[in-house]
């Protein structure tokens, strides 16, 4: 009798997604410059797609220690408000605090569930979700809400990575430390960082939840430093999938693993410096 086979458990999910992001917020914020040179690009084109433009109501989801809320309040200007919304409690008082230091009293910031929000029909011209849709567990459920809060010809713009072997500067570490902690394949319907972007994928999600003149867009993401080990520091900080997934490792090993990580990403340094490339997919669509 063959044994069953384990399966996903989205609350459990969720709630281990709310603790890392609570402990690994501040220094997701920490290093807003260096991230924002890498993903700036993709925010521009997410706040291009979604024709945010003065006066707007934004709304964003997933949005960690403040972006793309803050480009996007900087678009709508005083007029305008953006509501950045995130699942962990901490990471959103970072946005608040953020907003705060800016003087971008348009912006403000609420604990929710991207997959079910605490909110009224049609009260948005545009939600925004950058780097996060592809870790929540019902990806079209979230995807229906959203259009749910929109007014009616509203925007919706999100980000995902792509394919691993296009963002070598995640699927490297990754798959070293996955095999250095034994950490078991993913099972059916769990969530990872290149989960949607397949050929494809994006765009289905999108029509299947309600949108048209859906359209996606490549983008490039150039995860550049002066040398490996700095692109290391930004991983073992900002990047709390990493550490989660070692987390059962005592210390000695897990900085074993780190060393190997950086010894593997060496192979993009060069006299110019380092840079591994990367790509997000940005699909946009109209309620």
């Amino acid at each position: 009798m063959s044994e069953p086979k384990p399966t996903f458990d989205a609350a459990r999910y969720k709630n281990a997604q709310r603790e890392q992001w609570n402990k690994d917020g501040a220094a997701w914020r920490r290093w807003t410059p260096t991230l924002e040179r890498w993903y700036g690009a993709a925010t521009r084109q997410m706040l291009d797609l979604a024709r945010v433009r003065p006066g707007q109501r934004i709304l964003d989801i997933a949005a960690g220690a403040g972006e793309p809320a803050v480009s996007a309040a900087e678009r709508v200007g005083p007029g305008g408000y953006v509501l950045a919304t995130d699942l962990s409690e901490g990471i959103v008082e970072l946005a608040r605090q953020v907003a705060r230091e800016r003087g971008l009293e348009q912006i403000e910031t609420r604990a929710m569930d991207g997959e079910k929000l605490d909110l009224p029909d049609a009260g948005f011209d545009a939600v925004l979700c950058r780097l996060g849709l592809m870790y929540m567990p019902h990806p079209v459920t979230a995807l229906r809400e959203w259009r749910r809060a929109l007014k009616p010809g509203g925007r919706v713009a999100v980000a995902v990575f792509s394919t691993p072997d296009r963002n070598p500067w995640g699927a490297v570490p990754a798959a070293i430390i996955r095999r250095r902690a034994q950490v078991p394949p993913p099972v059916a319907g769990q969530p990872g960082p290149f989960g949607l972007g397949g050929p494809g994928v994006l765009e289905g999600l999108l029509r299947d939840a309600g949108f048209a003149e859906v359209e996606v867009r490549a983008v490039p993401v150039h995860h550049g430093a002066a040398r490996a080990a700095d692109f290391v520091q930004v991983a073992r900080e900002a990047f709390g999938g990493f550490n989660a997934m070692m987390a059962a490792l005592p210390a000695p090993e897990r900085e074993s693993v780190w060393n190997e990580v950086e010894a593997a990403m060496r192979s993009f340094e060069s006299p110019q410096g380092f840079e591994a490339p990367g790509e997000c997919l940005v699909g946009a669509a109209t309620k």
